[in-house]
């Protein structure tokens, strides 16, 4: 039997309480103690800090908010939430090389998100590729984005 450590399980425990998965198996999402314009802000800057240029920025929460009364909407479902599109020329032509039809997957998209109804944080996250082959390394890299923004980057 193995010795209890306590500090180990303690930092497992904390990994565990901070990495949510949402949306099915597919989506990575971690949880920042950021507020929403800094998570942004973050999200931005781990992007741009690894050569990427951000494609678009999608102001999805407002556009909620703003279309709401149109669709007779009632409930409010974020605080703020946005998404940055952008690609790597280097790592898509290295996944489109091995297979066309991954131009799904182009451009890569991080989303950000505060809940209205909830008190749980910013969350920060990204759909996976499927995995396999060229499209591990877009995985790796929008893992590595998200836990830099997550920590402020």
């Amino acid at each position: 039997m193995y010795p209890l450590n306590l500090s180990a399980l303690v930092i497992v425990l904390l990994m565990l309480s901070t990495s949510v998965r949402a949306a099915g198996d597919d989506v990575s999402t971690l949880i920042t103690e950021q507020g929403f314009e800094e998570a942004v802000d973050s999200v931005r800057g781990a992007i741009i800090n690894r050569g990427y240029s951000v494609d678009y920025n999608g102001h999805i929460g407002e556009m909620l908010d703003r279309t709401a009364k149109d669709v007779g909407a009632t409930k409010r479902i974020f605080k703020g939430a946005e998404i940055f599109s952008f690609c790597s020329a280097v790592m898509s032509r290295d996944v489109l090389e091995h297979d066309a039809s991954d131009i799904a997957y182009c451009p890569y998209v991080i989303f950000v998100y505060e809940e209205a109804s909830a008190d749980e944080g910013v969350k920060i996250g990204f759909r996976h590729l499927p995995s396999g082959g060229a499209r591990d390394q877009v995985n790796d890299m929008l893992t590595a984005i998200i836990e830099s923004a997550a920590d402020g980057f």
